[in-house]
């Protein structure tokens, strides 16, 4: 018997698509980029970067593909945020114009609403405006919301759920305060997302801060494991590979 042979559309359908970060130099570390309609964790402490990571996804999805993009924020205010990306060049309020760019200022306590609702206003939003990328900024003050841990796990499966019907590829940023990783590795959010992304903003042996990224996981990628430079200057952000800070 003559073995089946496979079609080229058959063989583009077991790969997996990829969708590019907006970071230069991080998409080598992770097989080119986050795994399209992924939930991915992005935690760190202060300083460390995590915002204009996620406005530089935001961004790149908008301006190069045509993704338009939804920032769900607890903290930020629009102002601030719109005036200090314009450094780098990103004009938010352009393209908020032209409604590719949302900016939502929610309360924890709306998104625990909208989970029970399941979705809400925000399904709303995604649905009218083709929303492709995802953000919520931060989800730190969101679980403290709940008591024990299964509250916990419960209401970030809601969310995933909500994510996953709405076809996003998400961002969500975690505030860091320790010096471990344990916390996110076994936490409820972080174990049920397709991806933990680590930055840190360290002191060197000379006493100098500089900026790091690791990939702690991420499934179904061969990703790279070591503590990479992460840089923040005039053109956005960049990941430099050839150096490895820790």
């Amino acid at each position: 018997m003559k073995k089946k042979q496979s079609t080229k559309a058959e063989s583009k359908s077991n790969v997996t698509e990829r969708i590019p970060s907006g970071i230069k130099g991080f998409d080598s570390l992770i097989e080119g980029g986050f795994k399209r309609r992924s939930v991915n964790l992005l935690t760190g402490g202060p300083g460390s970067g995590k915002t204009l990571f996620t406005i530089a996804f935001l961004y790149d999805g908008i301006t190069k593909y045509n993704e338009n993009g939804i920032y769900i924020t607890f903290e930020e205010k629009k102002e601030k945020l719109y005036d200090d990306v314009k450094t780098f060049g990103w004009d938010l309020e352009k393209l908020e114009k032209e409604k590719k760019f949302i900016f939502l200022e929610y309360t924890p306590e709306q998104v625990k609403k909208l989970l029970v609702e399941g979705g809400g206003s925000i399904e709303s939003i995604v649905e009218k405006s083709n929303i492709k990328r995802l953000v919520i900024d931060s989800i730190t003050s969101f679980s403290l919301l709940y008591q024990d841990e299964l509250s916990k796990k419960e209401s970030a499966l809601a969310l995933f759920e909500l994510i996953e019907k709405w076809n996003c590829t998400a961002l969500l940023t975690s505030q860091e305060f320790g010096n471990t990783n344990e916390d996110y590795i076994t936490s409820a959010v972080g174990f049920e997302t397709d991806s933990i992304i680590m930055l840190y903003h360290l002191k060197n042996k000379k006493g100098k801060r500089v900026r790091g990224v690791e990939i702690l996981k991420m499934r179904g990628t061969k990703h790279a494991e070591d503590v990479y430079s992460f840089e923040i200057n005039r053109n956005g952000i960049e990941v430099k590979k050839s150096r490895v800070i820790i």
